[in-house]
């Protein structure tokens, strides 16, 4: 049986392919970040090339993972899209609500804590570039090494510098293409268009795919594999409007590789936190979402984990804190108006319940990220009813809860032990006055405190504060000790790529298949027998919810449409020389991914402006917030070039030229 890595970064790296790669000196794990415009270390050596790629899987999950103690990065991606959107209502009405008015190239691009992570991720995109092109600069130099192990190098470096460059260019849009390791600093860059750049990522990507060992041939997990290469292949592909080579090694993928949709339970059992509050009746769809069995051997459907279960290269991952609702705030009131008649209460508590648990059921979410009315509504719904049995959205197993589900805990509550209400059902008068009306709304702030938890997606056990009888704060992998693994990539993703190359060909009966075969395993109530581009996307909000980075992938599709002249589910196509190129706030026109934010979210509708308390909140979005803006500070330090700013921002000029061959942008540096 093949062993399976609980730790990639120890003192003595793992066996990929051949070659024995060896963790980096903490002196090189401690190194401040460097500009992408600064020269890096020299591995001229086979032991620096294993540093090099440690720290490209390193900072993989720096990317996705990035340790902040109330947010997570990812939902930077989530804030302006179809399924979710900010919550914190405490901050105030500011940049997370209003990107129209306030997301420019100088200023709302974030800095983490409350806020958002655009600027993260430009910087942290850049530095995944740096150390991938570490390995890729000197891997010819390193003599002895056999052709079959330099290749396997190249093309890890090659998949690391792809996701990169991948979200990079789907985020913010024309950028600098990065192809080499600096030895002095270079600042006269010249902008890279996205489809050249996609061009040299499906070169880049082919190589990789046929050159890096299967995830069969290799020992344990956790590197990159044949199989992840394949995977971003197929998604660069559909980019570039290669509709048959997406679905032909999206099926290469699906059919030889030894995966498979997980159908029944399998693997370790983690129940809820406390099942004597919340139980968990188990099912697949639980397991294949517990930390433990990501890296499990009988999962099959796993492509490529994140590691993030060792205790020397943990890093925090409180998803429960950030994106669970505030549960125990006090603008909840019970029936007779008492507020905060729900409490995380500790279990050396004297008003401990273990009945009443929730802290440790469903964390102690403080709600920066919320979800919208579509992902909480309208997506399980089908010709006017609503669809219970799917497992992503089941009750009944556990997986899914509704705020009416949780109870009152607070002793003081009349309604001990009953289920939270959000309206009272009468009056209610005490000493002659009438403290209560029926048809009083009994949360005051209902962006923040009301709406449901895809409890089976989002649920960590919280190993440290689960030890210590005093804690009132679980918030998912919370510090050393926890399992915090994620997917990277599942099977499942790779049938829903396959359903879109179908689409864009015009085959709605195969994508169909495809869609059907993801709903299958969740046992949903309807199949379909033709889908559009709206009920493939919604099965990606479904069953990649956090685990995909949704604005990028929504600008991916909004490309492809233009691209492939295919309909959305309105019946709209879009012009390829326009798509991106759209300004305004009104609800006509844009691209797709303005389209599905402004349809299926509150952005630029009326009922989207209002107050939480002393707060105003204005969710808006622009056509043009399609692509973020360049940072400034990226374009004023390259002062011998001229970097292009995005549409719609400041700075913007489309006369400044830009690369359209990524060759020629290859041979500038």
């Amino acid at each position: 049986m093949k062993q399976y890595m609980k730790a990639i970064y120890r003192s003595s790296f793992v066996m990929a392919a051949a070659a024995s790669l060896t963790a980096c000196s903490d002196s090189f794990l401690e190194q401040d970040p460097l500009s992408f415009y600064e020269p890096t270390t020299t591995y001229s050596t086979e032991a620096g090339l294993q540093s090099a790629l440690t720290m490209c899987d390193k900072q993989l999950k720096t990317y996705i993972l990035d340790g902040n103690w109330n947010n997570v990065g990812l939902a930077t991606n989530y804030l302006m899209s179809d399924v979710s959107m900010y919550a914190k209502t405490d901050m105030g009405g500011g940049f997370q609500d209003n990107f129209d008015a306030k997301l420019t190239p100088t200023s709302g691009m974030g800095g983490g804590g409350d806020g958002n992570y655009m600027q993260r991720f430009w910087d942290q995109g850049f530095n995944m570039v740096k150390y991938a092109n570490s390995v890729l600069s000197y891997v010819d130099q390193v003599e002895g090494l056999d052709e079959k192990i330099k290749n396997a190098y190249k093309g890890r470096a090659y998949f690391h510098r792809a996701y990169a460059y991948y979200n990079l260019t789907l985020q913010f849009g024309d950028i600098p293409l990065i192809t080499k390791l600096m030895t002095t600093p270079k600042q006269d860059y010249k902008s890279c268009s996205k489809e050249a750049i996609f061009q040299m990522l499906v070169h880049d990507l082919e190589f990789a795919a046929a050159n890096v060992p299967s995830q069969r041939d290799m020992e344990y997990i956790g590197m990159v594999n044949q199989e992840a290469c394949m995977h971003l292949l197929v998604k660069c592909y559909l980019a570039t409007g290669q509709y048959d080579n997406a679905e032909k090694v999206a099926t290469d993928l699906i059919n030889n590789h030894g995966l498979k949709l997980m159908t029944e339970p399998f693997g370790e059992w983690v129940p809820s936190g406390c099942e004597t509050t919340w139980k968990v009746t188990r099912n697949v769809v639980w397991d294949l979402h517990r930390t433990p069995n990501i890296c499990n051997p009988a999962n099959k459907e796993t492509i490529m984990p994140i590691i993030n279960s060792n205790d020397q290269n943990f890093t925090t991952y409180n998803v429960m804190r950030a994106m669970f609702a505030h549960w125990s705030n006090s603008v909840i009131r019970d029936p007779h108006g008492l507020a905060g008649p729900g409490s995380n209460y500790a279990r050396n508590n004297a008003n401990y319940d273990e009945t009443l648990d929730w802290v440790r059921a469903a964390g102690r979410g403080i709600a920066l990220n919320r979800t919208s009315y579509h992902y909480n509504k309208t997506i399980w719904s089908y010709d006017g009813e609503t669809d219970w049995q799917d497992l992503r959205h089941n009750r009944e197993v556990g997986n899914w809860m509704e705020m009416e589900d949780f109870k009152y805990n607070n002793p003081k509550s009349d309604f001990y032990g009953k289920n939270y209400q959000l309206y009272a059902t009468e009056d209610y008068v005490k000493d002659g006055k009438v403290l209560v009306k029926k048809g009083d709304i009994l949360c005051s702030d209902t962006i923040r405190s009301w709406y449901p938890t895809p409890l089976y997606q989002l649920y960590i056990l919280d190993e440290v504060n689960e030890a210590n009888l005093g804690a009132n704060q679980f918030q998912g992998a919370s510090g050393k000790g926890c399992n915090g693994d994620v997917y990277l990539f599942r099977l499942a993703d790779t049938y829903l790529l396959r359903a879109e190359a179908r689409f864009y060909k015009g085959d709605v009966t195969g994508a169909a298949q495809d869609v059907n075969a993801v709903r299958a395993r969740a046992n949903a109530k309807k199949m379909y027998t033709t889908v559009t581009i709206g009920d493939i996307m919604d099965e990606r909000a479904r069953e990649l919810y956090l685990e995909e980075f949704r604005q990028a992938e929504l600008c991916r599709v909004s490309w492809c449409l233009a691209k492939s002249g295919r309909p959305d589910e309105w019946g709209e196509t879009y012009d390829l020389n326009t798509w991106d190129k759209q300004e305004g706030t009104d609800l006509s026109g844009g691209s797709y991914w303005y389209k599905r934010c402004t349809r299926y979210n509150v952005f630029n509708q009326p009922f989207g402006k209002g107050a939480q308390g002393s707060q105003t909140f204005e969710y808006k979005i622009n056509k043009h917030n399609l692509f973020w803006p360049v940072p400034n500070s990226a374009i004023t330090a390259n002062n011998k070039g001229t970097l292009r700013q995005n549409y719609g921002y400041d700075g913007y000029d489309a006369n400044i030229e830009m690369w359209t061959n990524w060759e020629d942008a290859d041979a500038d540096q």
